[in-house]
């Protein structure tokens, strides 16, 4: 559908109020697949020969000044165990050799005298690999090993002209939950490492690479409260070490308030949507509900961009209702704004946990009684242990189901008992949407095979005396 698509593309084009010059760009025919590239929709391809050259008669290669004192920002950091923390960065002028003195500065730290070290390895990037180079010139992009304690948003430049180029300062965590080592009945089953020493090191070593993130120590040797900005870069962090062959659990996400002027304070995030037109109601609904202010509208063609300041809080557990109120056509982005004065209570949930009552195997029976209840998260032939939470009820209260109860034959049958028993389809749980779902009293055990909800008591007499003393309270 090439002609077709070419026409979709300049209406996109048309709706985004592009201008001349970019409805002037060329435009290639390629095949990611067949690796060729074409001028003409009409002439196949051989080899992306055109790609190549339509890169370097359009795009200008970069302006840069190889004589000036050497300055390139820090805009990526990596780490490797045999050298430490690797610099990455795009050189703005100059030239950098090995075993060069440098110095390292910040825009935001003026106070601070420059720190003196040495890019002790260059590397160039070649593809996906590196390249050890010796020498390196303005408008490349290298990678420089040697500096301690370098983080992104850092200048490095050369000891006779310290000049800090200006960089968006980092923002400070909002957000944390505690990760703790798995002491569910069934840990250790299918992780590799689950002891609270490896997931110690395996924290402290994302800081490492990871700006944003702070990691603390608790009272318990066994937990770790984990900083970050928002809900995905932490859930980033968890599917990365599942995949590793982690094993370990989270708690709910929670924010982190800070005291201005004797007020408690929260972070508040700007907000931006890119909407449908007839989404549009549903969006600023949500987003008031949860303590959302409307600062902007924008249309956009037959779309709206509109801006929000909403409570970091009110943003947990909101993408996925925004992805369904926009059916799936929506794009969210929201960066940090300020703190501000708490803006009152939000409600997060207004139902309870389906809880198993005891540890076996789910099973039909006891499933076809449960989902009279609510919906369930899991089928039959699942494990599952005393404090798993299983589904979702309607009514504010959890409740307390047994999945394993198996049906009692006798020797009585009477017509239709023996019918096959049918069963809803269990709702198919993400990471984000378990993290969301979580209720203060609930963790989440992680596994590199499973996503289990929990009770933070798993005995059914220890949740009820401690419900009473709440109630007492």
């Amino acid at each position: 559908r090439i002609h077709e698509v070419m026409d979709e593309v300049l209406e996109l084009l048309l709706d985004l109020n592009a201008t001349d010059e970019q409805f002037e760009s060329p435009t290639l025919f390629c095949s990611g697949r067949q690796g060729t590239a074409s001028y003409s929709p009409d002439v196949p391809g051989t080899d992306l020969v055109p790609l190549f050259e339509t890169i370097l008669n359009y795009i200008p290669a970069p302006e840069a000044d190889v004589d000036a004192p050497f300055q390139m920002l820090v805009s990526s950091i990596d780490y490797n165990e045999f050298v430490g923390r690797i610099a990455i960065g795009r050189i703005e002028r100059g030239t950098v050799k090995q075993n060069q003195e440098i110095a390292v500065c910040n825009y935001h730290k003026p106070e601070e005298a420059p720190t003196k070290a040495k890019a002790t390895a260059l590397y160039q990037f070649d593809g996906l690999g590196r390249v050890p180079v010796t020498e390196a010139t303005a408008g490349n992009i290298i990678a420089m090993s040697g500096i301690g304690e370098i983080t992104i948003g850092d200048t490095i430049c050369a000891p006779e002209a310290v000049e800090p180029i200006e960089f968006v300062k980092i923002s400070a965590p909002t957000i944390e939950m505690t990760f703790s080592v798995n002491d569910s009945p069934f840990a250790g089953k299918e992780g590799k490492f689950v002891t609270s020493r490896q997931l110690r090191d395996r924290l402290f070593r994302e800081t490492l690479k990871d700006v944003s993130l702070r990691v603390t120590e608790t009272d318990s040797t066994d937990a770790f409260n984990v900083a970050g900005r928002g809900e995905m870069s932490l859930s980033i962090l968890i599917e990365t070490m599942r995949r590793e062959g982690y094993e370990f659990q989270v708690s709910p996400p929670r924010v982190l308030y800070q005291e201005i002027d004797g007020k408690m304070c929260e972070p508040i995030e700007r907000l931006v949507v890119d909407v449908p037109s007839d989404s549009v109601g549903a969006v600023i609904e949500k987003i008031g509900s949860r303590k959302g202010d409307l600062l902007e509208m924008t249309p956009v063609g037959e779309r709206m961009k509109i801006e929000f300041l909403v409570p970091s809080r009110g943003l947990f557990g909101y993408r996925n209702e925004f992805l369904t109120d926009t059916k799936g056509e929506g794009i969210m982005a929201s960066v940090f704004e300020c703190y501000a004065p708490m803006k009152g209570e939000i409600q997060r949930r207004n139902s309870g946990s389906l809880v198993s009552f005891e540890t076996g195997e789910s099973v039909t029976y006891g499933l076809f009684n449960a989902q009279e209840r609510g919906v369930l998260f899991i089928g039959a032939g699942v494990p599952v242990y005393a404090g798993m939470v299983v589904g979702e009820t309607p009514k504010q209260e959890d409740i307390s189901v047994n999945i394993c109860k198996k049906k009692q034959l006798t020797n009585m049958r009477a017509s239709g008992s023996d019918d096959a028993l049918r069963l809803t389809p269990p709702r198919q749980m993400s990471l984000e949407q378990c993290l969301e779902f979580l209720a203060d009293d609930e963790l989440l055990e992680v596994t590199p095979q499973s996503l289990r909800l929990r009770k933070r008591l798993l005995d059914h007499s220890a949740r009820m005396r401690e419900a009473s003393k709440k109630k007492g309270s």
